[in-house]
């Protein structure tokens, strides 16, 4: 197996974002729209980069696009290659005291809806100060979100706080009331009298898959967990389908409940708040980039 030998390259870097826009757009057709050249260029500067690195980085033909194990392991580095770069383009920016650059922003998903949630104002002050800052958000779960901002993929994220690392640093921001839902079909739906706690804990109980406020709950409260999803819209598609039980933020299960799909299970039990935070690692110090950018969060959601 022939191993990258020498320096990286611009155009080694350049074959490499080329293969991650591959990668997250699922396929060569897919990444056409977002790089903007043809199927064919797509396709052998792919072939140059397999040449460079002496790897074969994905399947492609009539059987689909698919990474093979060593191009899933060469786009992890890649992310954090790349984040690498944009953080040091950001620091000599701060050296120069500009705010010029691009800062990745991860929130946990459904939080748009929530009315203490001003995140979309503190963007909106933010590039009155840094109109020139390239603004890249995702909407990814909970430890993903940690992962991104202790790998440096991420410089902010917006978590809901379940557990601290002492590598991070967290400012308050806003909460949200969580409550037990079912679906329109469900056989709680219809019942009226008061549901023991008894009835709930033999329902069938759809929770997140990944550790949050949502799985350390419903462990404590001994919910039936026989389906999982890994955000809060594949939770409402559970509850919605009649089949299970499951938490959903208020503000989100709002227009479901107005249109009669859902319907709250009421029990001073089986709810919960959970409170928001951004975090960014303590270690390397955030450029001024990303520190004007917390305090934009934080000015626009007062403790």
């Amino acid at each position: 197996m022939k191993a990258l030998l020498g320096n990286l390259s611009d155009a080694d870097i350049r074959l490499l974002r080329i293969f991650m826009a591959v990668a997250r757009c699922g396929g060569l057709s897919a990444a056409e729209l977002e790089l903007n050249i043809g199927r064919s260029t797509i396709s052998r500067h792919l072939k140059d980069l397999e040449i460079r690195l002496g790897l074969t980085l994905c399947h492609r033909g009539r059987g689909g696009f698919s990474l093979t194990q060593e191009g899933n392991r060469i786009f992890e580095a890649a992310q954090r290659l790349l984040s690498s770069i944009e953080d040091f383009r950001n620091q000599v920016n701060d050296v120069h005291h500009s705010l010029q650059g691009r800062i990745s922003i991860a929130i946990f998903d459904k939080t748009v809806t929530n009315q203490a949630c001003n995140i979309y104002q503190a963007i909106s002050d933010y590039l009155q100060q840094a109109p020139d800052v390239f603004i890249d958000v995702h909407i990814v779960p909970v430890n993903k979100i940690e992962k991104g901002v202790l790998d440096g993929r991420y410089q902010v994220g917006v978590i809901p706080t379940h557990r601290s690392s002492t590598s991070l640093e967290y400012i308050p921001l806003f909460g949200e009331q969580m409550y037990l839902y079912c679906g329109r079909s469900h056989p709680l739906f219809s019942q009226t009298e008061s549901i023991t706690e008894e009835t709930i804990s033999r329902q069938r109980y759809a929770g997140l898959d990944f550790h949050s406020p949502n799985m350390d709950v419903s462990h404590q409260l001994g919910l039936n967990k026989v389906a999982t999803a890994n955000d809060q819209e594949g939770i409402a598609t559970l509850i919605k389908s009649g089949a299970f039980i499951g938490f959903l933020p208020e503000h989100y299960a709002r227009s479901f409940v107005h249109s009669g799909d859902m319907k709250r299970i009421p029990s001073p039990d089986y709810e919960y708040y959970c409170q928001f935070a951004a975090l960014y690692r303590k270690s390397p110090q955030p450029t001024r980039l990303v520190e004007h950018f917390l305090e934009a969060l934080s000015a626009c959601h007062p403790q």
